[in-house]
């Protein structure tokens, strides 16, 4: 199993759910309101006058043959504009409860 973390602008909060249930991917954990930079040149969300946008993010646990197919979703809305942005980081589960 794998830990797939997406942060994105909340611009792309419907295209992310969305993604995901087209996936078939049910459980997931949203979080709202998530301040950042990214690496590559991106822009803070801060929520603030001069920086006033913010990101969303969802985790979720998914098979290890799922990740693929949501990775390339992510690669999908991430061209569909680069400047609003949207990064996906994978970890190994090793247990749950």
């Amino acid at each position: 199993m794998k830990s797939v973390m997406i942060v994105f602008n909340q611009a792309n909060t419907e295209r992310v759910e969305y993604m995901l249930d087209m996936l078939n991917i049910k459980g997931f954990t949203f979080f709202e309101d998530v301040q950042g930079r990214g690496t590559n040149g991106g822009e803070p969300r801060r929520g603030t006058h001069a920086w006033p946008e913010m990101n969303s993010c969802v985790i979720t646990i998914v098979e290890d043959h799922q990740v693929e197919a949501l990775l390339d979703g992510v690669r999908k809305l991430d061209m569909r504009n680069k400047e609003v942005g949207v990064r996906a980081f994978v970890w190994n589960i090793e247990a749950t409860v």
